[in-house]
């Protein structure tokens, strides 16, 4: 079912669902700072700490859990709460979107995991549910998706670190979701040296301009300067090999003809800030972009957006290495398509 999207624009939304995407009010926390619009605000300071613009959640310090959410914007993202995950029942639930079956997704079935490794869990809510009075079928909203990762590493018997990432193609234009990531324990981050963190990226597109959604898949590569800028560190990385896939799991076409039905799925990098993208409780954020060259030789600026990361473990133990997880949006025209607008939401968790 496409239906019509009337958004509004509220108040920035929190959540406490259970493991692994739960607040641990043992853990202290600080007031965190009003995010914003792109770079960083005054609600993230990089020499200490805060939450980075256009994210929502408490902040703390480098010994404590981080639980970032996507901050309720005028796209239709962060409306998404309460994100739990079963792992007796392999179902993940979240709250606060109408028309997304009873709340409860299940695994997928014709794409289960995403990942090049199939590294991350990919839920799907039902398309129908019975009335509550006679019983009959009521439609939902289709192809509501959760992508969902967990570490294989553990605090306290929890994941150490954790992300989700709640989308729909049901609307003509982008529709209700949100994201959330989170850091179980604190960072041990290096004060010299530095480091490469790589991993699986697992990503969903959705559209402004018409209905539908595509999977996309990709290597990625983040690179930490633990030394400089001198009162920050610099951060820098790549996502590779993107490949997309329709809901039903076949390829998309490929290629750089947009007028052909070809989608460009180049590699994304990341904007080395001069001044440093990572804070001293071990959060990240940046801008990202992509180019490709189209059929007649043009170099077409194409994707632009921002990540958003926090440093888990112990970054100076060989042992451990330490991880990073985290999210990152891109929007771009959709050369296929006149007059649409194409936003990928991706997640990672990446180890050395």
């Amino acid at each position: 079912m496409i239906t019509a999207l009337s958004l509004a624009l509220l108040a920035g939304c929190g959540g406490d669902g259970t493991n692994p995407f739960q607040e641990d009010p043992e853990e202290p926390t600080e007031d965190g700072g009003d995010g914003g619009d792109g770079g960083t605000g005054d609600g993230f300071d990089l020499g200490g700490g805060g939450t980075p613009p256009g994210i929502d959640g408490p902040s703390g310090s480098v010994t404590s859990q981080l639980v970032r959410y996507e901050e309720r914007n005028d796209n239709g993202g962060g409306y998404a709460e309460e994100f739990a995950y079963d792992s007796d029942t392999d179902t993940f639930t979240v709250d606060n979107l109408a028309f997304d079956g009873d709340n409860t997704y299940e695994r997928g079935t014709a794409v289960a995991s995403l990942g090049p490794n199939s590294t991350y869990a990919v839920y799907e809510a039902d398309v129908t549910v019975p009335d509550g009075l006679n019983g009959d079928p009521v439609s939902q909203i289709q192809n509501y998706r959760a992508i969902v990762g967990i570490s294989g590493n553990s605090v306290s018997g929890e994941p150490r670190t954790s992300f989700a990432i709640v989308r729909t193609g049901g609307y003509v234009q982008y529709g209700f979701g949100g994201f959330v990531y989170e850091r179980r324990g604190g960072a041990v981050i290096p004060t010299t040296g530095q480091g490469t963190f790589e991993g699986d990226y697992a990503g969903v597109r959705i559209f402004d301009g018409r209905g539908g959604m595509e999977y996309v898949e990709g290597d990625m590569e983040m690179r930490i300067d633990f030394e400089d800028p001198n009162a920050t560190n610099g951060v820098a990385g790549s996502i590779t090999n993107r490949v997309g896939y329709d809901p039903d799991g076949n390829l998309v076409t490929l290629g750089n003809d947009g007028e052909a039905g070809e989608l460009p799925l180049p590699d994304i990098r990341w904007v080395l800030d001069g001044e440093g993208n990572m804070s001293a409780d071990g959060e990240m954020t940046g801008e990202v972009f992509s180019t490709y060259v189209d059929p007649d030789g043009n170099e077409v600026q194409y994707e632009d957006g921002n990540y958003y990361a926090i440093l888990a473990g112990d970054a100076t133990d060989g042992t451990d290495g330490g991880e990073v997880v985290g999210v990152l949006v891109v929007e771009s025209d959709d050369p296929r398509f006149d007059g649409v607008t194409a936003q990928e939401t991706g997640g990672f968790i990446l180890s050395r």
